[in-house]
């Protein structure tokens, strides 16, 4: 791992290396922080990061994941009392529905100009409040409009911090970039479970109605923006203290064919993970399982992210070709798509488990992120690039679906379609899971 300066969380960091002097740094300890001249300046001499940085760290990386998800499964739990509530045409709901993605691709690709400008710590702060923010506006919004604008100012949040999760991890824990993924993965897939399986329930016993049923995460996300404060403001200290920030880095991760593997990746198992939280229980329904039950069924399959996302990353951190992992997540994923073709009642709880053994991709794909590149500054590009691009790459899948299975009368065509991109998905995933970093390829500096 090359870097150009490395120091220990409660320890004087070292000087900085000599001019045109890029030696090897040695691997350092977990928790130490690595800096680089677009993720943020390095420390001055002498300067001092706090002991509670890391613990704080730690709680800022967990809270901010939790938070990633309950705005739109929140709303998707009550998504039916919000149209009849605020008097949603059939358009404006569809746009409601595909909005997520396109705020991540479009916002997304905003996060290194933000991360060189404030610091990564800083941007993930501001999107934490931003999230916090647009969850305590939309429960009062007066109409769809409002209501769009308020979950778009989330959801630009969001997409910040989804990028910037991974920069986060490589800077501070270099040496458990897995372990970190799996932590805030697991996060994100319980944030995810909880908000889809809590929110009617709570609306329930808290009365108000679905207004309230989605204000009550606003509270999770408020916690989430308090550990944030203290480390933006312990790295703007270290900013100042240190050299300027360097000019941004020249082009380069467009020309990478790891990159583009990461991106086409990313976006085909997020395509897979929409389709199936969008269309499952549709599925199971239309083959005779019972509401509640097909409920149940979605619930298995987000719930498999939550222990597999810790056990996923840790394991391809320790391995110098992910291609393995990848091949077999896609693998379970296309006997789970089979076997909804052919026997969807019959097997129904296999194949809500082997679908959610597929969907793990995310956190292998954000620990590909993070290890396809020695520094910082380079996981914020590729991160930007490869969640932008792969986002956008998603858009059509649920629409598709959905299309395919209202001309065709069934689900036989989107079910063989579902199954036939794993192909893909495969290959890229064993591509993006090679041993080398954008920096090793042709054209790609930092």
């Amino acid at each position: 791992m090359l870097n150009d300066e490395t120091g220990t969380l409660g320890r004087p960091a070292p000087a900085p290396a000599a001019p045109r002097t890029r030696p090897a740094v040695p691997r350092t300890r977990p928790g130490a922080a690595q800096a680089t001249p677009e993720a943020a300046p390095a420390a001055a001499p002498g300067a001092v990061r706090p002991g509670w940085l890391g613990p704080v760290l730690v709680a800022g990386i967990v809270l901010a994941a939790l938070n990633l998800r309950p705005a739109i499964t929140s709303l998707g739990a009550l998504f039916e009392e919000v149209r009849t509530g605020l008097g949603m045409s059939g358009t404006a709901a569809g746009l409601i529905t595909s909005v997520p993605a396109l705020c991540f691709a479009v916002f997304g690709v905003t996060a290194p100009r933000l991360s060189r400008r404030f610091g990564p710590a800083a941007v993930v702060c501001a999107g934490m409040a931003a999230v916090a923010a647009g969850l305590l506006i939309r429960p009062f919004a007066p109409d769809a409009a409002g209501f769009l604008a308020a979950s778009a100012l989330s959801l630009a949040g969001i997409a910040l911090t989804n990028v910037l999760l991974p920069v986060i991890v490589k800077r501070w824990f270099p040496d458990r970039v897995g372990t970190m993924t799996g932590l805030y993965s697991m996060a994100l897939a319980v944030g995810t479970s909880l908000a889809a399986a809590a929110t009617v329930p709570l609306t329930s016993a808290l009365g108000g109605g679905w207004r309230t049923g989605l204000l009550v995460w606003a509270v999770l996300a408020v916690a989430a923006v308090l550990p944030w404060l203290p480390v933006a403001a312990s790295a703007r200290h270290e900013r100042r203290a240190g050299r300027a920030a360097a000019a941004p880095a020249g082009p380069g991760v467009a020309r990478s064919r790891t990159a583009w593997a990461l991106a086409g990746y990313f976006g085909l198992q997020a395509t897979g993970a929409y389709v199936t939280m969008g269309w499952l229980p549709q599925i199971l329904r239309d083959a005779g399982v019972s509401a509640g039950s097909a409920g149940v069924l979605l619930a298995v399959t987000m719930f498999m992210g939550v222990p597999l996302a810790f056990v996923i990353p840790g394991l391809a951190g320790r391995m110098r070709h992910q291609g393995a992992v990848a091949a077999g997540l896609g693998v379970f994923g296309i006997v789970g798509y089979s076997g909804l073709h052919l026997a969807p009642a019959a097997g129904a709880w296999a194949w809500a488990v082997l679908l959610g053994i597929s969907n793990c991709a995310f956190p292998l794909a954000i620990t590909m992120i993070g290890l396809r590149s020695r520094t910082p500054g380079g996981v914020v590009r590729l991160s930007a690039f490869a969640q932008s691009t792969g986002y956008l790459v998603s858009v059509p899948g649920p629409l598709l679906i959905g299309a395919l299975y209202q001309h065709s009368g069934g689900w036989d065509l989107p079910l063989t379609l579902m199954a036939c991109l794993l192909v893909p998905q495969i290959a890229l995933g064993v591509l993006a899971g090679r041993d080398r970093t954008i920096e090793d390829e042709h054209g790609v500096r930092d």
